[in-house]
């Protein structure tokens, strides 16, 4: 079963959950993800969305090493929902609903995420002096069969992206603050139905900047 609610951030988010999927694949360790997912469906803190920084909107680089991927399943699975599903009218929606639907290791898409001013070291020189929340809403959430979490945004020009591993690692970090779940514990990753990037972030990256 497939639980929705559309959240109005500044634009209307369509906040999925596969809750089939997500009692298998979170039952083993990751629990608290589930906890997460379920509460946020429930009741989200929407004014942490309001004024703050976006994730997706950041423009400077971290030192991540990107292992490109030519035949990566994300992008097998993302040329399938581009041809498949018509009833659908962006390329993000089509991709993330054929996941959602038909990919046994995806659990929710747009997925609110959130950190706050005193969860990082040195987060208002980060985002521009702010001391409001960091937010935003991850594209795909997968529990792969590495029994990693895996924070995927679907990037229409994968390859021309600058900043998209930036916007990812930020995800895995908000979402590793929101529910306990070690960074060791993540993939990042990004991809078109051409292409994927993928890295394993650590918070050594920050220290980099």
């Amino acid at each position: 079963m497939i639980k929705h609610v559309s959240l109005a951030h500044g634009w209307y988010y369509h906040y999925r959950i596969h809750s089939d999927k997500t009692n298998i694949l979170c039952n083993n360790g990751y629990s608290k993800l589930k906890s997460f997912l379920e509460e946020t469906m429930n009741k989200c803190p929407d004014e942490h969305f309001v004024t703050g920084p976006r994730s997706s909107a950041l423009r400077f680089s971290l030192s991540v090493k990107l292992k490109e991927d030519l035949n990566h399943e994300v992008s097998r699975l993302a040329l399938q929902g581009l041809q498949n599903m018509e009833q659908y009218k962006t390329g993000h929606s089509k991709v993330q609903m054929f996941m959602l639907q038909f990919d046994n290791n995806s659990i929710s898409v747009e997925t609110p995420i959130w950190m706050h001013s005193n969860e990082i070291k040195d987060f208002n020189k980060l985002f521009g002096g702010t001391t409001e929340p960091l937010s935003g809403h991850i594209d795909l959430l997968r529990v792969e069969n590495d029994k990693k979490v895996w924070i995927w945004d679907y990037k229409p020009k994968a390859k021309c992206e600058k900043y998209a591993s930036t916007q990812v690692f930020f995800y895995a970090l908000m979402m590793s603050k929101r529910t306990g779940i070690p960074l060791n514990k993540f993939m990042c990753g990004y991809f078109d139905e051409n292409i994927a990037y993928t890295f394993k972030p650590d918070i050594k990256m920050l220290k980099q900047l």
